[in-house]
């Protein structure tokens, strides 16, 4: 079967970046940088981008570009019984796929919402008790669905869907040529008014004036690796997907370049959209920015609302905000779900119209749990286990594989092949030693931690169902497909 191939350089970055920002560099970005050191943190997070995330991405784009498949094609290529990691990090983009639909949909509500600001003089109440109608439920204990909870979610999987069942250069490029220029223009026209507003500066002030003190401290550089890792799309099936369908003459270093630093530069773009909002929110409301200021899924639909109430003209800035957060979040659920469906093309040999078909019929069903009472708290928990736990463990081995298990400079000496912009040997020390270092202190500190300690107070049963035999299971099947494919004698031959 030959293999589909994006129409055009831009069309490619175009859904790389597209992948790469979504709704996390919007909500945990600023706060990030105001949590480690404001204007100090771009020390170790501009590390980070050129000791880890630009290698990682050269890495993928090199991988997929060179061995032309999907992740478990690409790890199987590498060595037949490696393709039980290809599968793991599909598990990883499938589970993320049917939670993140939910945030997307949130999104989509409150752009209804924010034309009349339906949420009221409380958006926490509103939130929480009134649209989410959390009540007494649990992760496991979901109570009843929520019809609009659903809808939104249906146009959300209805637009996804459209994208990847038509194919990469009809649907997905199509998409991301629409979606990302029109994501940009929205934050800047947002911040072209931000920036006016009373209180503002002191906003931005709070997030970049520098606290360099915190650059002694291993957490900040701990923070901003993280940060690299979480918002670039790497180690998750994605971006092997992605560079698979790469004409073969691609510039590589290139385009992996291009979309780290725009990805980088938009979080930080989003930072100064927020924090000028939040230092308006402050001045109003004659509060310290200490207190407005939030993380996550309050900072979206509890801060931002209540900023809105107080914004000039909120009828126009609300819907602006809210449509760049769902216009993010779609961008990048189509990236996770294609590389779902491309695993599955590869291994089955399944027509894109029947494998797009079953991948989202089938998430939009298993997705249904995160449109209940308790769909918050499953979201809440699911994700912070497949986020801190198992991507982190699937980036970590990635880099182990390729690194110490094969030649890294044959990767590099491939991209060279086809790139302008040559890498030399701080390619191979980084991914080697830097990164892989990196990712086994958060790791390990996440595990520790999380063993310890636990997650967000959820009961034991709840964390070890939902968290922990999770990831297992996911890396059971893995391990279970590889094995049959070994026992059927179908192993891809050894690059």
């Amino acid at each position: 079967m030959q293999r589909e191939q994006w129409n055009s350089r831009v069309g490619f970055i175009l859904a790389a970046v597209g992948s790469a920002i979504g709704l996390g560099n919007i909500w945990r970005f600023p706060y990030m940088a105001y949590e480690n050191g404001g204007g100090a943190f771009f020390i170790p997070y501009l590390f980070a981008m050129l000791s880890a995330g630009i290698p990682f991405m050269i890495m993928e784009f090199s991988l997929g570009h060179k061995l032309r498949g999907a992740a478990p094609k690409v790890f199987a290529k590498l060595g037949g019984k490696l393709e039980w990691l290809g599968w793991f990090q599909v598990f990883i983009a499938a589970v993320i796929g049917v939670y993140y639909v939910a945030v997307i949909a949130w999104a989509m509500s409150y752009l209804c919402f924010s034309f009349d600001q339906s949420w009221g003089d409380d958006p926490n109440a509103f939130f929480f008790n009134e649209y989410l109608q959390l009540g007494q439920n649990s992760p496991t204990h979901l109570g009843n669905f929520q019809s609009h909870i659903i809808f939104p979610m249906v146009i959300a999987w209805t637009i996804t869907s459209l994208a990847v069942f038509t194919g990469v250069k009809a649907g997905i490029e199509r998409a991301s040529k629409v979606m990302m220029p029109l994501l940009a223009l929205m934050v800047l026209v947002i911040i072209g008014r931000v920036i006016f507003l009373p209180g503002a500066m002191e906003g931005l002030n709070y997030m970049f004036e520098p606290d360099f003190s915190k650059l002694l401290d291993a957490k900040v550089w701990s923070a901003a690796y993280g940060q690299i890792f979480f918002s670039l799309s790497v180690g998750f099936a994605i971006m092997l997907a992605y560079s698979s369908y790469l004409p073969d003459k691609s510039d590589i270093s290139n385009n992996a370049f291009m979309t780290v630093l725009i990805n980088c530069g938009f979080s930080i773009t989003a930072g100064i959209l927020i924090f000028g909002i939040l230092g308006y929110m402050a001045q109003e409301q004659a509060k310290p920015i200490t207190e407005v200021v939030s993380s996550g899924v309050g900072l979206a639909f509890v801060t931002l609302p209540a900023a809105i109430n107080l914004l000039p003209l909120p009828y126009i800035m609300g819907p602006l905000l809210f449509l760049a957060l769902v216009v993010a979040g779609l961008s990048s659920h189509i990236s996770i779900v294609e590389a779902v469906i491309s695993a599955i093309i590869d291994k089955l040999n399944w027509p894109r119209k029947k494998a797009a078909s079953i991948v989202c019929g089938g998430g939009f069903l298993i997705s249904m749990a995160f449109a209940t009472n308790g769909g918050l708290l499953l979201l809440d928990l699911v994700d912070y286990f497949i986020n801190n736990i198992a991507l982190l463990t699937s980036c970590l081995i990635e880099l182990l594989i390729i690194t110490w298990l094969f030649k890294v400079a044959d990767v590099r000496e491939h991209v060279n092949q086809f790139s302008e912009v040559k890498v030399g040997m701080w390619f191979e020390i980084c991914l080697r030693f830097i990164s892989p270092i990196m990712l086994a202190i958060i790791l390990g500190n996440n595990l520790l931690t999380t063993l310890n300690e636990g997650y967000g107070g959820y009961p034991a049963f709840d964390q070890l169902v939902l968290g922990w035999c999770l990831v297992a299971t996911m890396l059971g099947v893995a391990f279970i497909i590889n094995l049959v494919t070994l026992g059927k004698g179908k192993q891809e031959p050894r690059l």
